[in-house]
């Protein structure tokens, strides 16, 4: 990196929001307990997001610092939602606690609505950001549906897509990495050009 060129916060951002995406579907698909999910959750999808998103902001970069704070906090928020709903002995103190699918589903549609906001504006930037919102809208609309009709294979669905999202994340994160070496991967032009 040039001496006075400053890094990139998007780099840690997408990292972070794409591996923590990419273990929880692992989790929703069987393949591994929830604990690297709250861990990882709490600490690189949440916490470094957050930080990256005010880094963003230093930058002046209003959708990255609304992205990766927005989905920082999501994913604490979540990581809670989850640790609280589930700990035996604070729903036995606390019963309104108790992790419920309505609840869940209702606070996975306030992110989806707040996610197809976004998408419109990812329209703007590149293709592969758009496509990161894109199967990221899609995979919340798959997780509502699970949790508010009680759909498994729209469960099973919206894991599959959200892996791929992850994968489009790290694409993009790679590219930024990349391109501070001379290493150009692709990303498409925007998908609206007015």
């Amino acid at each position: 990196m040039a001496e006075g060129k400053l890094g990139n916060p998007a780099a840690v951002g997408l990292a972070g929001f794409g591996m923590t995406t990419f273990i929880l579907q692992c989790h929703n698909l069987g393949w591994v307990d929830l604990t690297p999910v709250l861990w990882l959750g709490l600490f690189y999808g949440g916490a470094a997001q957050m930080i990256a998103g005010y880094f963003e902001f230093k930058l002046g970069n209003n959708f990255g610092f609304s992205a990766f704070v927005s989905y920082g906090a999501f994913w604490i928020a979540l990581c809670f939602f989850v640790i609280m709903g589930t700990s035996p002995g604070l729903v036995k103190a606390y019963p309104v606690l108790k992790l419920t699918g309505k609840g869940l589903g209702v606070f996975l549609v306030m992110w989806t609505i707040y996610t197809a906001i976004m998408f419109i504006a990812s329209m703007k930037h590149n293709t592969a950001l758009a496509l990161i919102f894109l199967t990221l809208l899609i995979g919340f609309i798959g997780l509502d549906l699970k949790e508010l009709a009680g759909s498994k294979a729209m469960g099973t669905f919206a894991a599959w897509d959200l892996l791929v999202c992850a994968s489009l994340a790290w694409y993009l994160m790679a590219h930024i990495i990349f391109a501070d070496v001379g290493i150009n991967l692709p990303v498409g032009g925007p998908w609206i050009k007015s």
